[in-house]
């Protein structure tokens, strides 16, 4: 069991989670995630770590509310525990010193992108963050990407914070300007991700997506989240979860992440429904690691 020690919200749906796991900790490195049960019956999700403290042996996790397992996942709080929290998993970013990175998220692929960009700050590298949401209340860790980054821009769809517009817009700005850019990451939905990789394409600056696709064991095994990265097929979890940009398929990862949609949608409407089954399973979880924290606790001595 992983018990979680702090959460808080950091805008609608969604929610930071700091959960005590030690050995992730302490071997996790940028872009590596996790694949998270909440209870035995649960789904298995993948969610990549947005922060990791080694001496306190912890993981951050931030996750948006959309399905039944993340809603569920949302309605824990300090003292709850997660049943099973799997990883590091995946190839870790290629952090290295390019030059002048420009690191783009989208909506809560802001998180997935954060400890990338401290890495990249800390390998030395002029970092331009690039954070969009649809509208202000959906703009996650601007402060957190600030500190990391010698310039931040923030876009919202309807302009009621930043500038308005896409994430792109800046992007295209300054490579029509022919300012140096050695090298994109760009994290968030299927589309802007796409958007990112065209306008890149035409002056070549090494692009790099990191691709939240559908995985089950996270070991490649299940086949879950192939991907056709220069018509190749790749398994997101193994081989990915970054890719160059240029070469991935997007509309072979929308489709493939649209063929459950139906399924999900029902999940979820039962869950809303009725979430008590769930929850009860999710204070089993509790009861057990409480437990357990008694079995293995230090004997008194006098």
């Amino acid at each position: 069991m992983f018990p979680i020690v702090a959460a808080d919200w950091l805008g609608p749906d969604v929610k930071r989670f700091c959960i005590r796991a030690p050995r992730i900790a302490k071997k996790q490195k940028p872009g590596q995630f996790v694949i998270v049960r909440i209870h035995e019956r649960g789904e298995r999700i993948p969610l990549t770590i947005a922060a990791s403290d080694v001496e306190a042996g912890t993981i951050t996790l931030i996750v948006q509310g959309v399905g039944k397992t993340t809603k569920l996942m949302n309605s824990l709080e300090v003292g709850d525990a997660i049943l099973d929290v799997v990883g590091p998993l995946g190839r870790p970013s290629e952090v290295r010193r390019y030059g002048t990175v420009v690191v783009i998220g989208g909506g809560v692929g802001t998180a997935i992108a954060y400890p990338t960009a401290r890495a990249m700050n800390e390998a030395g590298n002029r970092v331009v963050s690039i954070i969009g949401a649809r509208t202000k209340e959906l703009v996650i860790l601007e402060d957190e990407m600030r500190a990391v980054s010698d310039e931040v821009i923030v876009t919202t769809d309807d302009g009621s914070y930043g500038r308005r517009g896409l994430v792109t817009d800046p992007l295209r700005e300054r490579l029509e300007r022919g300012e140096r850019i050695d090298f994109v990451l760009a994290i968030g939905p299927i589309p802007m991700m796409a958007a990112v990789a065209e306008t890149t394409r035409p002056s070549q600056v090494r692009t790099v997506v990191s691709l939240n696709s559908i995985m089950v064991d996270g070991t490649g095994m299940c086949g879950g989240c192939r991907v056709l990265v220069g018509q190749e097929a790749k398994f997101a979890c193994v081989d990915g979860p970054e890719f160059d940009a240029h070469q991935v398929d997007f509309e072979v990862l929308a489709k493939r992440n649209a063929m459950y949609r139906p399924q999900e949608q029902e999940a979820l409407r039962r869950f809303e429904q009725n979430p008590q089954p769930d929850l009860e399973l999710v204070r089993h979880v509790c009861k057990l690691d409480e437990q357990w924290e008694r079995l293995t606790a230090s004997p008194k001595t006098e």
